[in-house]
């Protein structure tokens, strides 16, 4: 299956990545009570800034947005390629050593601290308090 198969061109911010950057007619511009614009003003208002919109973008993405698309493409691919063949190394590595250091470390607890412990332990069994109320 080809990956332009699986390409949905309706929705075309499906995780909604963009919702930050939807811009309407609505949301930039507004007419509060008691200062409105003849009716012809806004109407053609609301046309230009859709149209200019939508043709600016148009246009941008025409003349760049091959270009860019390979630009992030390359991008996120040595990401990838970084996290595959170096950062995900290094980190095993790293876990695997702080697995040996985890062993030393619990093996001298165990000869040094375990013996002295238990020995606090015998000396302080025998102690017993008596609380006598008064």
């Amino acid at each position: 299956m080809d990956s332009q198969d699986l390409l949905d061109l309706e929705n075309r911010d499906p995780n909604n990545l963009n919702d930050h950057v939807k811009v309407c007619f609505e949301d930039a511009l507004g007419e509060p009570e008691g200062a409105h614009s003849i009716d012809c003003v806004w109407k053609n208002s609301y046309f230009c800034f859709n149209c200019c919109k939508n043709c600016c973008y148009r246009l941008m993405t025409l003349l760049c947005g091959i270009p860019l698309a390979l630009c992030w493409g390359c991008e996120y691919a040595m990401i990838v390629f970084y996290h595959v063949w170096y950062i995900t190394p290094c980190m095993r590595a790293y876990l695997i050593n702080c697995g040996c250091l985890q062993k030393f470390y619990a093996t001298a607890l165990q000869c040094c601290l375990q013996p002295l412990c238990e020995a606090y332990g015998f000396c302080f069994n025998n102690i017993r308090v008596t609380n006598v109320s008064g």
